[in-house]
């Protein structure tokens, strides 16, 4: 089950998420309202909300923010109403890119966006253009090192889809969305943490960026991440690091 090197692409992304993490709780409590709002504040019941919350509980949110912003989704407390609006977009040398967004103003969110793409050199596009070249899974990366054979005996039991090592040694399980959960808790049960491990659109082919574009298909993707209502960026690119 070989699969292409991404372990620096990785690295890569959460490093630079790492410089980003005054903005993490605000993203935290968007996807926690709206999580709240549409499936309901019982967390025994809501699958995404729990995910929201485990989230929450990684980045050392207090439990009474959490409590506080759960409340406010589902009207015990008068809150902002946050909706979800996805933008599809080209970036540089044709790569897909996804954005999704929570916004209270979707006139202020549509402008910035469109903003970015076409400052750092890229097309927004109609609903449905990239879309279809990623899959919405979850997915959960293990390290190099990590012992092949225990990742896949444990994931497939668990009802993963499929296990894929990369030729630098780090293991990727996917999931459909709705098994995520169960896949993850028997592999931590089992000791296997995850480096990454979350919900995603997973680009089903990747394009090869290097160089002057690697550059900046980067200052692309920062400023899509940078804008207040971006909760999420997704993109094709297998960016040169």
């Amino acid at each position: 089950m070989a699969g292409h090197s991404k372990w620096a692409n990785i690295q890569h992304r959460k490093g630079r998420q790492d410089e980003k993490r005054g903005r993490v709780w605000t993203r935290i409590i968007r996807e926690i309202m709206v999580a709240a709002r549409t499936g309901g504040g019982d967390l025994t019941a809501n699958p995404r909300l729990r995910l929201a919350v485990d989230k929450a509980k990684a980045a050392n949110m207090p439990a009474d923010n959490i409590k506080r912003n759960i409340d406010k989704a589902t009207g015990n407390l008068e809150g902002v109403s946050y909706e979800e609006i996805r933008y599809e977009g080209y970036g540089i040398g044709g790569a897909a890119i996804i954005v999704d967004t929570m916004t209270d103003n979707r006139v202020r969110t549509v402008a910035e966006v469109r903003h970015a793409f076409s400052k750092h050199g890229g097309n927004m596009g109609t609903e449905g253009s990239v879309a279809f070249q990623f899959k919405n899974c979850g997915q959960l990366i293990f390290a190099p090192g990590t012992s092949e054979d225990k990742v896949m005996e444990v994931a497939l039991d668990a009802g993963a889809e499929d296990v894929i090592a990369d030729e630098e040694g780090a293991i990727e399980v996917l999931t459909a969305p709705g098994d995520f959960e169960a896949v993850k808790n028997a592999l931590e049960a089992a000791g296997l943490v995850a480096e990454v491990a979350e919900v995603t659109m997973r680009p089903e082919n990747t394009i090869e960026v290097t160089g002057d574009d690697a550059i900046k298909m980067q200052k692309l993707l920062d400023a899509l991440e940078d804008l207040d209502d971006v909760q999420n960026v997704f993109h094709n690119a297998e960016i040169e690091v």
